[in-house]
């Protein structure tokens, strides 16, 4: 088989429950020779023996610095050309100092850089360091996990202003990766892509609010990634969706 032929998956930050949902399902895609996953822990409980067992499975454990991830590429070199999906899945709302903003006073310098170095610096690396491995002849089709909150003609009731921010900042930066992909990288198809309130330790404080029929599960919202990933269009631009394939206003 020529590496034309071979058909390969990368899952970035896949160690979240939707990231390792997104694992599962590119798996049963027999199409996909092989899904290389990146986290910072080797497994979770989370991970099922069958996953773990798959000799179409590869994963790799690294911190998300910018020389580690630029080693993790040099490791990926050998795949140059083959990989037909990306999903880079980081995120951070919230942890044990960092908790979402519901008024001016609670603005911390010291949090603003901790959710953007999440939700905005890390992805763009990827982008930068990964050119190199995308650019060629196979359809590519690269997810990015973002949030409809990122929407500034979206927002109607404040709050949460270093998550917005970090998130429509991400989308300015893969806005501006698409023009010069674009140009360097034609195969490559972005997408900026809101999972809806997902059943995950992220939305898990927040989810009494939430009606049930608008919590997802990770499996459900995986199955519409890779879905409208599928249907996507290479035609040099970023898309900025919901799981259910409709725009969000930028």
């Amino acid at each position: 088989m020529s590496q034309e032929q071979h058909r390969n998956a990368l899952v970035l930050g896949a160690g979240g429950g939707l990231g390792q949902a997104i694992v599962a399902q590119l798996l049963t895609d027999t199409s996909i020779d092989r899904v290389i996953a990146v986290s910072r822990n080797a497994q979770t409980e989370d991970l099922s023996s069958h996953w773990m067992s798959s000799n179409r499975l590869t994963w790799i454990t690294s911190e998300y610095t910018e020389p580690a991830m630029s080693e993790i590429v040099a490791q990926l070199m050998p795949l140059a050309g083959t990989l037909s999906r990306v999903c880079i899945c980081h995120g951070l709302l919230h942890n044990d100092s960092i908790w979402p903003e519901k008024r001016l006073e609670d603005i911390s310098g010291d949090a603003l850089h901790e959710i953007f170095h999440a939700n905005t610096v890390i992805p763009s690396l990827w982008f930068k360091l990964l050119y190199r491995l995308l650019a060629g002849k196979q359809r590519c089709v690269v997810a990015t996990l973002s949030a409809r909150v990122g929407s500034i003609g979206d927002n109607r009731v404040g709050g949460w202003y270093a998550y917005r921010a970090s998130k429509s900042a991400l989308n300015m930066m893969l806005k501006t990766i698409a023009v010069e992909y674009a140009r360097r990288a034609k195969n490559v198809k972005l997408i900026s892509f809101h999972p809806g309130t997902t059943d995950t330790a992220l939305s898990k404080p927040f989810q009494a609010s939430v009606h049930k029929d608008s919590l997802f599960s990770t499996v459900f919202v995986a199955e519409r990634l890779t879905g409208i990933m599928d249907r996507a269009e290479v035609d040099g631009q970023l898309s900025y969706v919901d799981w259910d394939g409709k725009t969000i206003p930028w």
